[in-house]
């Protein structure tokens, strides 16, 4: 259905209401992993597992939950799922869980994770709200990539740790810094608000 409530969703997760370039949520990440795809995608899987989880199980529990302290359990239910994440990372993949250190157990603060439990799964069913909380975690995703791809790039001429410019290629050494991320993300929002400017501007 063309207005069905998963396709709503979609558009605005995706786009409308981006958690990145929208709302502005979940800039820590961005800041401190994107100069390595890798880490970058492990991250934004991470962060749409544990929202999309985090959510289901709000939804479940919502009608149990006393009002004054939902935010308390919901920050509890975002951890259980962090610390499975965690120690998967540790188990499997030791490498990259060393490279994002911290960054792992910072993943309980994202507001993007904590708006969506608050805003939409303590309102909606339990399937829809994993939906929701996934395809949020989809429009963090579809930020973070491009930039942590040129950021890696410039940075190191890489992609997922494989060379890919000219061994004589001179890295920018800016692009491994945070600013340049705050650099990237303005321009990432900047080409989103230009595209959504020009499509207003062509249904009047």
């Amino acid at each position: 259905m063309k207005n069905s409530k998963t396709t709503v969703l979609i558009k605005n997760n995706i786009w409308i209401n981006n958690p990145v370039f929208v709302q502005i949520l979940g800039i820590c990440s961005t800041l401190a992993v994107t100069n390595n795809f890798k880490n970058t995608l492990i991250m934004a899987v991470s962060v749409t597992f544990v929202t999309a989880f985090s959510n289901f199980t709000v939804s479940m529990l919502k009608s149990f939950i006393p009002n004054k302290v939902r935010m308390i359990v919901q920050t509890l239910i975002i951890s259980f799922y962090v610390i499975i994440v965690d120690i998967v990372l540790k188990a499997y993949m030791p490498d990259i869980s060393k490279a994002l250190g911290p960054y792992v157990g910072l993943v309980i603060t994202n507001c993007i994770i904590m708006g969506r439990a608050e805003a939409f799964a303590q309102a909606n069913a339990p399937i829809i709200s994993f939906v929701d909380g996934f395809l949020s975690g989809i429009g963090y995703m579809i930020v973070l990539l491009p930039i942590a791809l040129i950021r890696e790039l410039l940075s190191f001429g890489t992609f997922y740790g494989y060379s890919i410019l000219p061994e004589n290629y001179i890295s920018m050494t800016i692009m491994i810094t945070a600013p340049s991320a705050f650099f990237m993300i303005a321009v990432y929002i900047w080409i989103a608000k230009s595209i959504s400017f020009n499509k207003k501007g062509d249904k009047k």
